[in-house]
């Protein structure tokens, strides 16, 4: 197998983003949306991310972008500043080959560099594998909501799972 390189994202990345993203959203419930987006949408969500400091990695092998992540805020109120929300996804040809550990170790060193407390993961229920990584690096459960999304003709329930990290040591109500 060829090497998997991660290396931060770029607007040029976006279609093929956005390509993987889309899958997702038509095949699977681990987004509960249910129309592709546009990228138009995926530039707006990148430029966010930019603004607020936020990364978006991807991963490659020969030049192709075979998986993506990326964290965000939690919720919009200031006392949630210390906490963000991931998200890993993975091109349907290549799970399985441990692209998503490495997308989210990624993640998890950068939260803690940027002095977060919390990482917060919210899987579909019947996502196993997604609970399952997210578990081998310590996540837990800490929240399983019964039947807030519908798709595909039936409730989905929602869990979170929950990494808390030493950062930061200085934590303020400033901001």
């Amino acid at each position: 197998m060829n090497s998997i390189a991660i290396r931060k994202a770029t607007e040029e990345d976006l279609p093929q983003i956005l390509d993987i993203y889309n899958h997702v959203i038509v095949n699977t419930t681990a987004v509960y949306s249910y129309k592709p987006h546009t990228l138009e949408m995926r530039k707006a969500w990148f430029e966010e991310r930019k603004e607020n400091n936020f990364p978006v990695f991807v991963a490659t092998i020969d030049g192709k972008i075979v998986g993506f992540s990326s964290y965000g805020k939690f919720r919009v109120w200031p006392a949630y500043k210390y906490t963000v929300e991931n998200s890993v996804y993975v091109h349907e040809s290549y799970r399985g080959r441990g692209i998503a550990k490495q997308l989210l170790q990624v993640l998890i060193d950068d939260a803690k560099e940027k002095d977060y407390h919390a990482m917060i993961a919210g899987i579909d229920s019947s996502n196993e594998v997604s609970m399952k990584l997210h578990g081998q690096f310590g996540f837990v459960e800490v929240a399983n909501f019964k039947q807030v999304g519908f798709k595909f003709g039936k409730w989905l329930d929602l869990k979170f799972m929950e990494l808390v990290f030493e950062t930061p040591a200085n934590p303020t109500e400033e901001g």
